[in-house]
C-alpha cells in the first residue's frame, strides 16, 4: 500500500513539475526570449534564492512594422520553484505555494526574431505584493515611449485595462 501511494506521489510531482514548463513552452519564440530575459535578470540578484519559472502570462501585445521588425510587450507572473538558484536542469523544479510571485512587464524590439539592442529592451519585475500603481504607470509610459517609426500606433494601444 506504502509503494502504490508512493507511486502515487511520484507520478503527481512528475506531471506538477511537466506543467511548470508546458505554459513557458506554448509561448510563441519572441515571448520566450523575452521570459528568458527577465529570467537572466532575476537570477541575477543576490538576494534571490530559488530557481523561478514562467507562470502565467497577463497580457500581451506585438506590433509588426513590417521588414521583419516587431515591437513585444508581455506582462507575466514567474513562481519561484523548490530547486535552488543555479539550477541547470529545471524539468523537474516543482513550484512553492508559500512565496509571493514576480510580477514583471517587459517590452522590446525584435528584428527576424531576435531581440535587438536598441531601443535597449525594458524590464521590470517585482515581488507581486510591492508593486505600486505607480510603478504600473510607469511601466505602460515608458513602453508607450519607445521608440518607434512615425505614424505607428503605440505597443500598448491594443491592450486595454489590465
Amino acid at each position: 500500500m506504502a509503494a502504490l501511494l508512493l507511486l502515487l506521489f511520484s507520478v503527481g510531482a512528475l506531471f506538477s513539475s511537466s506543467n511548470a514548463q508546458e505554459a513557458y513552452n506554448t509561448l510563441p519564440e519572441t515571448y520566450r526570449k523575452g521570459v528568458d530575459l527577465a529570467l537572466e535578470k532575476i537570477h541575477s540578484h543576490a538576494g534571490i534564492q530559488h530557481h523561478f519559472l514562467f507562470f502565467r502570462s497577463v497580457a500581451k501585445s506585438d506590433i509588426e512594422s513590417g521588414f521583419d521588425v516587431s515591437y513585444i510587450y508581455h506582462h507575466f507572473y514567474l513562481k519561484a520553484t523548490k530547486c535552488q538558484k543555479g539550477t541547470v536542469d529545471s524539468t523537474t523544479c516543482q513550484f512553492r505555494n508559500d512565496r509571493p510571485l514576480i510580477d514583471c512587464a517587459l517590452c522590446y524590439k525584435t528584428f527576424g526574431g531576435e531581440i535587438e539592442e536598441e531601443p535597449k529592451p525594458y524590464v521590470h519585475c517585482s515581488h507581486k505584493p510591492a508593486l505600486t500603481e505607480e510603478m504600473k504607470a510607469e511601466r505602460r509610459e515608458h513602453c508607450s515611449r519607445m521608440g518607434y517609426s512615425n505614424g505607428a500606433p503605440t505597443l500598448l494601444a491594443s491592450m486595454g485595462t489590465e
